[in-house]
């Protein structure tokens, strides 16, 4: 599996942004996308989640500290996963990356995932 994740930018506090991830090469009918971060000398720490099993159903998680302003979707006919981001804050400030895993078990711990897309910086200044 291949990833490419997109979108991210510069963006003043209370802006918006879409991150996107396109997904190529093996599928399956359960899976979960992930989103995380990593902000300069810190971990990387979950985001969000989206675990869909036989195709159609799905469930989504998020971190404390997004809930409510940033919301996770998919898009099966493209192969791609959104992360609609509202509110910003400069604590969002990080590298996002999205990653997968060929399960539909949702995990916020960054092993859990086996595939990994490339990161894209995404900037909140004040």
């Amino acid at each position: 599996v291949q990833l490419q994740a997109s979108g991210g930018g510069l963006v003043q506090a209370g802006g918006s942004l879409r991150l996107s991830c396109a997904a190529s090469g093996r599928t399956s009918t359960s899976y979960t996308m992930g989103w995380f971060r990593q902000a300069p000398g810190k971990e990387r720490e979950f985001v969000a989640a989206l675990a869909v099993f036989r195709w159609s159903d799905y469930n989504t998680y998020y971190a404390d500290s997004v809930k409510g302003r940033f919301t996770i979707s998919r898009d099966n006919a493209k192969n791609t996963v959104y992360l609609q981001m509202t509110s910003l804050k400069p604590e969002d400030t990080a590298v996002y990356y999205c990653a997968a895993d060929l399960s539909s078990v949702i995990s916020t711990v960054p092993r859990r995932y086996e595939y990994w897309g490339q990161g894209t910086q995404v900037t909140v200044s004040s």
